[in-house]
């Protein structure tokens, strides 16, 4: 488990993030159209997993926001923003706001992905939620870099995250 804070009061998560160089575990998400997709589905493709609690919340939304603007010009490069956020909602936000540079992806129906990447809230008033996270997957399926970042309402690293591709 992992401990992190929101609003300054300690909480934890279910387990860590996965190790660097260790091989990126396999989800399965939904997308915007409900379909399912997986981390196969990225094969050959450099991925950044943008993960946080809900699209809904200031941080959240500019964290899409921001990759939104650096996936432009990144090349072979696939942003991933993950929460257990509906599609609906998801898309909701990525329409009004104009983002089409990332894919929007939901945990809602199982939360395995959260589980399976250490990122589930396990107390507090976002309990099953998923913590702010990054990690940076090669071509490969190898993990490159990870941030943890510990308070919730706090900005990924931007620059460090993609400096590892």
């Amino acid at each position: 488990m992992a401990a992190i804070t929101l609003g300054g009061n300690p909480i934890n998560t279910n387990g860590e993030l996965p190790k660097v160089g260790s091989k990126a575990p396999e989800f399965q998400l939904v997308k915007q159209d409900l379909g399912i997709t997986t981390l196969a589905d990225f094969a050959g493709s450099k991925v950044v997993l943008n993960i946080f609690p809900s699209i809904d919340t200031n941080t959240c939304a500019t964290s899409v926001r921001t990759f939104n603007a650096k996936a432009s010009t990144l090349e072979n490069t696939k942003v991933l923003c993950i929460s257990r956020d509906l599609p609906f909602a998801q898309k909701r936000f990525c329409g009004a706001e104009g983002l089409d540079n990332v894919i929007n992806l939901s945990d809602f129906n199982t939360g395995n992905f959260g589980k399976d990447y250490g990122l589930e809230i396990t107390e507090g008033a976002f309990s099953g939620l998923h913590a702010r996270a990054v990690v940076v997957i090669d071509e490969n399926g190898t993990v490159k870099h990870t941030e943890l970042v510990s308070e919730i309402a706090n900005e990924p690293n931007y620059e460090s995250a993609l400096a590892a591709l």
